[in-house]
């Protein structure tokens, strides 16, 4: 199984299907062993929290949780469509390329 996934923490995706299905988000964390990502506010969770130290607080806290990085889509930072990424060797350095036949942007 490969361990690589097609988007990077701090790119901006939307989920194509699942209950959050059209929602956009921020990636906050990527875990390429387990293929899954972490998006800011997408498939929110409530997790019990026990207290750790004397005084600290507990209680429920909504948190996100992980999705697999197949069920989102990079959006294109110029034409800000879901788009599939490709790649291009520009100055000696691996660049994403947007595979829209009409905007083809790098990032």
């Amino acid at each position: 199984m490969s361990n690589k996934v097609h988007v990077k923490t701090g790119d901006e995706v939307v989920v194509i299907n699942g209950k959050y299905r059209g929602k956009r988000g921020k990636v906050l964390q990527v875990s390429p062993s387990e293929g899954k990502v972490i998006v800011e506010g997408v498939n929110i969770v409530k997790k019990h929290v026990k207290p750790r130290k004397m005084g600290e607080p507990g209680g429920i806290i909504e948190a996100e949780s992980a999705l697999y990085a197949d069920k989102v889509q990079l959006i294109c930072p110029k034409c800000g469509r879901p788009t599939r990424t490709g790649s291009k060797i520009v100055d000696g350095k691996k660049v994403r390329t947007c595979k829209k036949s009409d905007c083809l942007a790098e990032f």
